[in-house]
């Protein structure tokens, strides 16, 4: 039986967005040396059949069945105004199953890619979307022979900005880390069908940089200091940090240059543009010593608990410095000798996080120009692309600062990443960048935590408003998250805005995802992701979104600093003869919650009343998966609160009751994680384990992986790293094994202080939390890696057990059930 026809108002939301292309114009603002090297990229890109060769492919992985129906063709730009576009047309020649039924011209692979998922979205009612979260629901495209028609004369959309951009700096560690070439063909896929045409591409660079160094007589001894572990490499790129997770084995840089050139063939074969690295000043600390003349700045301290040289206060050459622009033409000519070509833009971000030792403007200005003298001088073409993180985070940035650096490169030279521009877009009070270009950006993760959040408004206008906005600078958008793989209905929203000209009607989309993403139409579920937009993805407050559940970044204070609803530290104190410990010295930092939770459990409970009627679905599982653990980790919050209340107002029986129920659920979320493999521990622990040549590696690697998600960056025996759960995961394996035993030391602590009648025992607890976390991370247990229990069932029982009368916890640590 053939799947049921799409809903109409698909093919009329289609119809309506080629009307609305084909009637705005795309002009936007002109900055000559980019319209340069934009014909130049177009130029010099792979010949036409092989970019057709390259969408076949991923046709032939996505949809096999499926690779007679579709014809492509690349066409000249001239055939879409100038502008990238692509056009879906009814195949002329079209004579039944196994002749070609939907034709795809596009100007570049990536058009054409891109094209191939706007049909199969709004022409059949499909659904693209990382295999961890769900994959592809594909079943509602017809069976071939049976496509649906487009309307006649076809589909055109062009793109309203010439690029679209792709990743974060610190992705690569987040996310890429373990990533071996069948993972990222994978990801190139997913790349190229949401049209992204302008992705970093940092992978093996340390390689080159051992080739670059190598001249200067730095030996792979001196390296090992320099370049961090395997998980830890984003931050030794950016100067905050050396040698921390290391020393990386010869192997590691020869796999991973191996490596970077399959993906920068396979990113080139579809057209697109790979951003490549560029030298910022960080240097090793051997290079100092060999040139005692060259101008150097030790940076100062960058998280770390005491400021041991052995892993802070990195070295930046100054860009004054002859040696500086000699460095950075040596770091670009090698990569196009190695790499036998470059897309001619260059990331390079020289105060990530590290503030500059001086703030006079001229120095800023003289900085940033033999930045990009060192690009210029390997690649007479280059545009340096720079994230606009510095902006946001550092206040150092003031205007004087921020014109410096913007103008200190020639104009149309430079393209800024307002890089959080959802939450705290920076074209606005910049004058949009003092009239340099710019991407407008969506960050909208951090760390690659786990967490339902979205400002789906703002994805929706915000790439309509800046570029319509007068005097604009904006010429591309972009995904700048720290990780991926989470939160599936932003992402597809926000890469379908690279093809918008005119705000998306949120109301129609929104109503019509579920259909998309489970492949039938539902009421009751519908309805449910009616709510989860009002709620989880319409946060307004402006706040940053970063996971600080109890369960996944539990609090390292003594209880009487942790604010509860009832009570507070001054009234607290008074309450018992305690002594308040290191209140001043520590904070809590309550969990972020901007929505209605109620109304998040009445959307939960539409999904396991409707459940059953997309149970089949992996994109549903994935999606009741992650919104029963949304409910239940606040839920656990509240928990915790009430075992503080109980703390201060010397209720052991309501303490020791809660502190059960908190383990207890922490244990049962386990088992809910376990249900869907998107929610495993084993799969990053494995591929990392996947990437060793041997087993010392295997162990280095796996230390690496259990680290960076846990406690990274330096510890003593009572001090925790000030970079704890900052890439914290609700992932099955580590609630277990990790959050609850940590939960339970503080409880066990909790419950001695009141029996004794003694102070809370911080540095004891700090001792014991501190040794479970580093013969965690030294551990080998091995974790499944394949998804165990029904999804379904297992949510259905902890609704009841937990969140049908999650109003009803009692302090005294009891449940007040309902008479149903």
């Amino acid at each position: 039986m053939l799947p049921s026809s799409p809903d109409p108002r698909f093919l009329l939301l289609v119809v309506v967005i080629a009307c609305a292309a084909s009637g705005v114009s795309c002009s936007g603002p002109r900055f000559a040396h980019l319209d340069r090297v934009r014909e130049l990229q177009h130029r010099e890109r792979r010949p036409p059949a092989e970019q057709v060769d390259a969408a076949v492919g991923l046709l032939a992985r996505l949809l096999p069945s499926h690779s007679a129906s579709f014809e492509f063709r690349v066409i000249p730009t001239e055939q879409c105004g100038g502008k990238a576009c692509f056009i879906i047309n009814n195949h002329p020649s079209f004579d039944g199953e196994g002749t070609p039924e939907i034709l795809i011209l596009g100007v570049s692979g990536v058009e054409i890619s891109a094209g191939l998922h706007w049909y199969l979205k709004h022409c059949c009612a499909s659904h693209i979307s990382w295999a961890k979260t769900g994959g592809a629901q594909l079943s509602s495209v017809p069976y071939p022979g049976s496509l649906p028609r487009v309307p006649a004369g076809g589909v055109l959309i062009r793109r309203p900005v010439d690029w679209n951009y792709y990743q974060n700096a610190v992705t690569s560690s987040y996310s890429f880390a373990w990533y071996d070439w069948e993972r990222w063909e994978k990801e190139i896929d997913w790349m190229a069908l949401q049209g992204v045409n302008l992705p970093l591409a940092f992978t093996g660079q340390e390689a080159i940089w051992q080739k670059v160094f190598q001249r200067y007589n730095i030996s792979k001894s001196d390296l090992d200091d320099f370049f961090g572990g395997p998980a830890f490499l984003s931050w030794s790129r950016m100067a905050n940090m050396h040698g921390w997770g290391g020393p990386l084995p010869q192997t590691w840089l020869d796999d991973q240059l191996t490596l970077q050139k399959k993906i920068l063939s396979r990113m080139y074969a579809f057209g697109m543009s790979p951003v490549l690295p560029a030298f910022s000043g960080n240097i090793p600390a051997a290079l100092k010593s060999k040139f005692p003349s060259a101008r150097v700045t030790h940076l100062g301290d960058w998280f770390t608990v005491d400021s041991n040289p052995r892993w802070c206060c990195t070295y930046l050459l100054d860009a004054s410095d002859p040696l500086f622009v000699e460095i950075g033409k040596s770091f670009i000519e090698e990569q196009i000798k190695e790499y036998g070509r470059t897309s001619h833009v260059y990331n390079c971000d020289t105060f990530d996080e590290n503030t500059p030792p001086l703030s006079d403007p001229n120095y800023i200005s003289s900085l940033g120009a033999a930045t990009f003298r060192g690009m210029q001088s390997g690649d007479d073409e280059a545009i340096w692309l720079m994230q606009g993180w510095l902006f946001t985070y550092d206040p150092f940035w003031e205007p004087p600062q921020m014109k410096a650096l913007l103008h200190s490169v020639p104009a149309g030279r430079m393209i800024v990443l307002d890089l959080y521009a959802e939450v705290k877009p920076v074209w606005i009070n910049s004058d949009q960048f003092y009239g340099v270009p710019y991407f407008r950006c969506m960050l909208h993760n951090f760390a690659a935590d786990f967490e339902m959040y979205g400002v789906l408004d703002a994805v929706a206008s915000g790439p309509i408003d800046a570029r319509l906005s007068e005097n604009s600078t904006m010429v591309g958008v972009g995904m700048s998250m720290e990780g991926i793989e989470q939160n599936p209905i932003v992402y597809d929203l926000m890469s379908e805005m690279a093809f918008h000209h005119r705000q998306v009607d949120l109301q129609v989309w929104v109503e019509t995802y579920p259909t998309r993403r489970y492949g039938k139409s539902v009421r009751g579920l519908q309805d449910a992701w009616r709510i989860l937009h009002q709620t989880l993805y319409n946060c307004t407050d402006g706040k940053n979104d970063k996971n600080r559940d109890v369960i996944v970044a539990f609090p390292d204070v003594e209880p009487f600093v942790i604010q509860t609803s009832t009570t507070n530290i001054s009234s607290a104190v008074s309450s018992k003869n305690y002594i308040v410990k290191d209140a001043s010295n520590d904070a809590y930092e309550q969990p972020h919650i901007w929505y209605d939770t109620k109304a998040v459990i009445h959307a939960l409970e539409l999904f396991l009343q409707y459940g059953d009627e997309a149970s089949d679905s992996s994109t549903f599982r994935y999606d009741l998966v992650d919104l029963t653990r949304q409910a239940l980790a606040k839920y656990a919050n509240q928990i915790f609160l009430k075992i503080i209340e109980g703390y201060k107002s010397n209720n052991i029986s309501q303490v020791t009751t809660l502190c059960e129920c908190f383990i207890d659920l922490v244990n049962d979320l386990d088992m809910l994680l376990a249900s869907h493999e998107g929610f495993l521990l084993g799969p990053w622990l494995e591929s990392a384990k996947g990437l060793a040549r041997d087993q010392e590696q295997e162990i280095q690697y796996e230390w690496n992986a259990r680290t960076q998600i846990t406690m990274w960056f330096d510890n003593t025996v009572t001090k925790a790293s000030l970079l704890r759960d900052y890439a914290n995961k609700y992932w099955s394996g580590l609630l277990r094994d990790y959050y609850g035993p940590r939960a339970a030391i503080y409880f066990k602590h909790l419950i001695l202080s009141m029996e004794k009648n003694e102070p809370f025992a911080l540095e004891e607890w700090r001792r014991e939390w501190i040794r479970l976390t580093n013969n965690w991370q030294s551990d080998r247990k091995v974790f499944p890696t394949t998804a165990t229990g029904d999804a379904l069932t297992i949510s259905r029982s902890l609704f009841i057990k937990y969140l049908r009368n999650a109003d009803s916890l009692q302090t005294d640590g009891s449940f007040q059930m309902s008479a149903s």
